[in-house]
């Protein structure tokens, strides 16, 4: 018997939704009158209510969050007009704050606002006995780490094969940043790490390669990092992959000697800088220390084979463009492989708000609630931010311009990698307006163009990196101006009979800059 669905939708197929497992785990004794059921937001809306609906359940529980909120209210809606009697709990973080506001609250029937891994069975429990509870909103007391029943064993083999396995040893975050969701979740809960490394062996006894760590901040307790990087380190196969997200501050000499075991393209860490602006980080009540900051960063390109995926926001208050361009060309002389150029989000329930008059931040109504335009950048300048940000992670993140992209900045009149980029995203913006992606080919195309009318080189020289590009990765589907050139250039003749072949066990971008 389906007496309770629980469900959300994805933005992609290769993600799963942890939280819906984690839903599931913890429902006790209802554990065996319930399934997952997962989505994506391309999905048509009345085909996810009729895959919803052939289950015949009592209750539906529905995972919302920032990437999905149009999708689940399209959805809820058609529920409660196909099968009203039904009835329909929302939760997760885009309907825990705010929620008086929101009309996909308005139309569900009740809401779990919090963490709901035992609200939500409580609840279910309620509606079953036939005994409701008369509020509408729920919200969920924080449970303790070791309360919790581990989710692990609901991921399927097709996920283990196929998808993203997302595991997380800890809850919480300790910092208060002002952007973000996790300074509201206080304190910092730990999981019993045997327990968990249990789990974590069960999955790589079923076959999982890459793991997806949560944590807000996996390098907070320096002993049980210790621990799960020791375990991942006795148990190095071929193809495994394990991201992190990091303090970047904070990496102790024993952490260090043991991330230098690591294979080459093994290990993944996120690093959340944010700003380089000391008043505007004091502003958003986030703390960080600089010096140990760059040093770690050094430590981590220069001796270890970590893959580095940093993070910086525009539109932060207080932050002007060039304070933004000062910061970037600060982490680009650092060399992480990548550099996500984030626009600010004022996610629902965030701190962020306080500063909303002071620095005339505007922002969207829509998901996902970015900045607009503030009282140091305009509306006009934002956009600009944002096709820069495109223009990056099309060329720099993306690993396939590793020796071309530089020369934006080392060959051309402006040696700021900032405004060098811009200056190409914005001549790209002027040639294909209504472009949001480009192939690439055309990219290579354009980069070429784009060197040749703007930077010193000759023609040679830039072709002969964007050659050594496509041959780095192994692409045979190069544009035919450089295949033309490489026929026609005696030094490159003998490399093009030598076969390059890519590992992309560790991920497709991940492999680009290792290659």
């Amino acid at each position: 018997m389906t007496d309770i669905v629980l469900t959300t939708l994805n933005a992609r197929y290769t993600h799963c939704a942890f939280g819906l497992r984690y839903l599931h785990a913890n429902l006790g004794s209802l554990s065996c009158r319930a399934v997952i059921q997962e989505f994506v937001i391309n999905d048509r809306t009345l085909d996810i209510a009729e895959a919803l609906l052939r289950e015949n359940p009592k209750i539906i529980g529905i995972g919302v969050y920032i990437w999905n909120t149009r999708e689940s209210l399209a959805v809820v809606r058609a529920l409660k007009v196909l099968a009203p009697e039904i009835t329909v709990v929302i939760g997760g973080p885009e309907v825990s704050h705010e929620i008086e506001q929101q009309e996909i609250v308005a139309c569900a029937d009740y809401v779990i606002s919090g963490e709901a891994d035992h609200a939500f069975r409580i609840l279910c429990e309620q509606l079953l006995e036939g005994a409701p509870p008369s509020e509408k909103h729920i919200p969920a007391e924080i449970p303790k780490a070791e309360s919790l029943a581990l989710p692990y064993h609901l991921y399927s083999d097709t996920d283990a094969r196929q998808r993203v396995i997302y595991v997380e040893a800890s809850r919480g975050c300790p910092f208060t940043c002002e952007f973000c969701l996790s300074s509201l979740e206080i304190p910092v809960r730990q999981f019993p790490v045997e327990g968990f490394l249990t789990e974590m062996q069960g999955l790589l006894d079923r076959g999982v390669q890459q793991f997806k760590f949560v944590d807000r901040t996996f390098n907070l307790n320096l002993r049980i990092s210790s621990q799960i990087l020791s375990f991942f380190l006795e148990r190095m196969r071929p193809g495994l992959f394990v991201h992190f997200e990091m303090v970047p501050d904070r990496l102790p000499a024993g952490l260090k000697d043991l991330i230098r075991q690591f294979p080459a393209g093994t290990l993944q860490f996120e690093v959340g800088i944010q700003t380089f602006n000391v008043e505007v980080a004091a502003l958003i009540s986030r703390r960080q220390n600089y010096a140990a900051l760059e040093d770690n960063i050094r430590f981590l390109r220069q001796e270890t084979g970590v893959h580095i995926h940093a993070d910086l926001i525009a539109g932060l208050p207080g932050e002007s463009v060039e304070s933004f361009a000062l910061g970037f060309d600060r982490l680009v002389m650092l060399a992480p492989q990548e550099i996500q150029a984030g626009i600010l989000k004022r996610l629902r329930g965030t701190p962020i708000a306080r500063h909303t008059e002071t620095w005339g931040m505007v922002y969207s109504g829509e998901a996902p609630y970015e900045v607009l335009q503030t009282k140091l950048i305009s509306f006009s300048e934002m956009q600009g931010l944002r096709r820069f940000a495109r223009t990056w992670d099309q060329i720099g993140n993306s690993g396939n311009f590793v020796e071309t992209t530089p020369l934006l900045w080392a060959e051309t009149h402006d040696p700021s990698p900032f405004h060098a980029v811009f200056a190409f995203s914005e001549w790209l913006h002027a040639l294909s307006p209504a472009s949001s992606g480009h192939s690439l080919k055309n990219l290579a195309s354009y980069l070429f163009k784009f060197l040749k009318e703007k930077s010193s080189m000759t023609e040679e020289k830039i072709l002969e990196s964007l050659s050594n590009d496509f041959f780095r990765l192994g692409r045979a589907d190069k544009p035919q101006f450089i295949s033309n050139f490489e026929r026609n250039n005696p030094e490159l003749r003998s490399r093009l009979s030598v076969k390059r072949t890519v590992d992309r066990s560790s991920g497709e971008r991940q492999a680009r800059h290792l290659a």
